[in-house]
C-alpha cells in the first residue's frame, strides 16, 4: 500500500477519531453542563469511541486495508483513550489514584517491552494473550460505569459496580504484566548474559 494512502484508509481514520475524541471527552466535564447530563454525554462518547476499536479492526480485514501503521496506531489510540478517561475519573474522585498508576504504568512498561522485543526480533514472545483481552474488556465496562455514576434500571449502582470492576481490571493488569514479563524473561536473560 502506498505510504500516504495508509494514513487515509477508513479503518485508520476511525483510529484517528479515537485520538481526536480524547480532548472532546475531557472537555465535556468543563462545559458547565448539569452533572447528570455531562455524565451521560461522556459515557455515550466513551462507548461510541471504544466501539470504533472493534469497527476499525473489522473494516481493516473486510476491506483488506490492514497496514503496519494501522497495527501500530490502533493500540496507541486505545491506551490514550483509557489513560485519559482514568485521569478524568481520578480528578472526579471516582477512581483511586493507585488504580490509575497500576493501569497506566503497566501500559507504559508493556509497550516499552514490546518495542524492545520487536527490535531484537522476538515480538512473538509478547504477542497479545487472552489474559490481556479479558483485562481490556473489564476496563472497557468499568470506565463507562464510572463515567455514568448513576443508577441503571433503578437498581444497578454504576459507581459501585464500576469501582469493583476497575479494581478487578487493576488485578488483571498486574497479572497480565507478570505473564508477559515471564514470556519475555528467557530472551531478556539470553541478551543480558
Amino acid at each position: 500500500m502506498h505510504n500516504r494512502s495508509m494514513f487515509l484508509t477508513v479503518p485508520t481514520l476511525l483510529t484517528w477519531t479515537r485520538i481526536v475524541a480524547i480532548p472532546l471527552l475531557v472537555g465535556v466535564f468543563y462545559m458547565g453542563l448539569e452533572p447528570r447530563l455531562q455524565n451521560l454525554v461522556a459515557t455515550v462518547m466513551f462507548i461510541v469511541f471504544a466501539a470504533t476499536d472493534w469497527l476499525d479492526g473489522f473494516l481493516a480485514r473486510k476491506l483488506n486495508q490492514t497496514s503496519s501503521f494501522g497495527a501500530f496506531l490502533d493500540p496507541v489510540a486505545d491506551k490514550f483513550l483509557v489513560c485519559a478517561s482514568l485521569l478524568v475519573l481520578v480528578h472526579l474522585k471516582r477512581a483511586d489514584v493507585f488504580v490509575a498508576l497500576i493501569i497506566i504504568g503497566r501500559e507504559i512498561a508493556i509497550s516499552a517491552l514490546r518495542e524492545w522485543m520487536a527490535q531484537i526480533g522476538a515480538s512473538k514472545s509478547v504477542a497479545v494473550h487472552m489474559l490481556g483481552k479479558i483485562k481490556t474488556t473489564v476496563q472497557m465496562i468499568a470506565i463507562p460505569f464510572l463515567l455514568f455514576d448513576g443508577h441503571l434500571f433503578d437498581f444497578v449502582d454504576t459507581l459501585v459496580w464500576g469501582t469493583w470492576l476497575i479494581w478487578l481490571s487493576a488485578i488483571l493488569t498486574v497479572w497480565s504484566m507478570i505473564y508477559y514479563l515471564q514470556k519475555a524473561l528467557p530472551e531478556i536473560r539470553r541478551r543480558v548474559q
